[in-house]
């Protein structure tokens, strides 16, 4: 029987991807390095989840022949550069350049109506969702999620499962009483992971992935209800 809703946050509740592309940018630009991510390296670099990760491969790849001798600087450098870039985007998403995809905020009040708890899992840092939900939602965004799943709380990043083991665990439910919502072929791999049906809402970042074992494949959440969800799952 299905009890509860599990969302990602970034492409999946927002299209969030461009506002970071952008903030990361800015970072570079900021500490005055050469770096400049365009759309196609960034689609590639988000096969690698979490940001910090991010910016360590790439460290990585315009430094490939060097050993890195002091590894505190590396870390330093890429403490900033994240620090930089999220207090960019956080400030962006405070001044409304993004917003919920379309249904997220209707599937969300239907679940909550009918009785279905709600829940996020999720890589990016509580700062990232505070800054999403509190703009979309209100002030009172976390009194909505029974659990909160983030990069603070379950540090192993997606594909790894552990964010979505956590939230089950503080649901106190079984996979099979959930349903994930994810965008991304790692989102997906972790929820699967897990045991949870998962719908996938791609967007021009993920549009390219292999979806293979999604419950669904849609392009929003617009056409998706409570009572569909349930003959989905229950299938």
């Amino acid at each position: 029987m299905l009890k509860a809703l599990i969302f990602d946050v970034d492409g999946t509740l927002a299209d969030t991807e461009g506002l970071h592309l952008e903030a990361f940018n800015h970072a570079f630009r900021e500490e005055g390095l050469d770096w400049r991510w365009g759309v196609d390296e960034y689609i590639r670099l988000l096969e690698i989840s979490g940001g910090r990760e991010r910016l360590m491969h790439h460290w990585r790849s315009v430094n490939a022949g060097l050993k890195e001798v002091d590894n505190g600087a590396v870390q330093d450098l890429v403490a900033r550069l994240h620090e930089l870039k999220t207090a960019y985007y956080e400030s962006a998403v405070l001044q409304g350049a993004v917003s919920l995809r379309p249904g997220v905020l209707a599937l969300m009040s239907e679940a909550r109506a009918q009785g279905l708890q709600l829940a996020i899992a999720t890589t990016t840092s509580p700062v990232n969702i505070a800054a999403l939900l509190r703009t979309a939602i209100g002030p009172d965004w976390r009194e909505h999620f029974l659990s909160v799943g983030d990069a603070s709380n379950a540090p192993i990043k997606k594909p790894n499962p552990q964010v979505y083991m956590k939230v089950l665990a503080e649901l106190g439910l079984r996979a099979a009483d959930c349903v994930a919502f994810e965008d991304s072929a790692n989102g997906l791999k972790a929820a699967l992971a897990a045991g949870l049906d998962t719908v996938i809402t791609p967007n021009r970042f993920t549009a390219h992935h292999d979806f293979k074992g999604a419950l669904r494949t849609v392009a929003d959440l617009t056409q998706v209800s409570v009572p569909r969800l349930r003959e989905w799952h229950a299938r």
